[in-house]
């Protein structure tokens, strides 16, 4: 038996339909806990200016520790993002209580540039072409034209390799 699956949600923090997979994203979370480990990879879009900005400003929440729910806040303020741009990004962080001249100085010094990088550089070489897109056992599942049953096909394939024996 597996212990745990690991989900690659790429995803992009401007984009309006990351913003509603995260129904999905805590439903899964909360029916398998940490035997599903769902990880933000980064896809930054050309369309959405503020976009790489945003996903800088994500890593920076996971060095401090607290990067889902940086992600969940910004991905609930996307059209504001696309409105104020980078101010929003600095107060989601003011307002989950995290170091907001950090934020300031990673976006300023480009500290997580590599890693937004490596993971668009890998998603396009996976065939990603829109956001969110899952990838679950090898397998890409792609939201961004409709996310209608991607949440029970991941369940389906989560369930079978938890169960699976090695």
């Amino acid at each position: 038996m597996t212990d745990s699956v690991i989900l690659d949600v790429w995803c992009e923090l401007q984009c309006p339909d990351c913003h509603h997979a995260l129904d999905d994203v805590r439903a899964l979370r909360a029916r398998y806990g940490d035997r599903l480990d769902i990880r933000l990879r980064h896809f930054p879009l050309e369309k959405h200016k503020h976009a790489f900005a945003a996903a800088q400003a994500a890593e920076e929440a996971v060095e401090q520790g607290r990067g889902w729910p940086y992600t969940e806040a910004v991905l609930a303020r996307t059209a504001e993002l696309a409105e104020r741009g980078e101010p929003v990004l600095l107060d989601v962080a003011r307002e989950l209580g995290l170091d907001v001249e950090e934020f300031d100085t990673a976006l300023i010094d480009g500290r997580h540039i590599l890693i937004v990088d490596a993971d668009q550089a890998e998603g396009k070489a996976i065939g990603v072409t829109g956001t969110p897109t899952y990838v679950i056992d090898g397998q890409r599942l792609d939201g961004g034209k409709s996310q209608d049953g991607l949440r029970a096909r991941i369940e389906e394939i989560a369930d079978r390799l938890l169960a699976d024996t090695p």
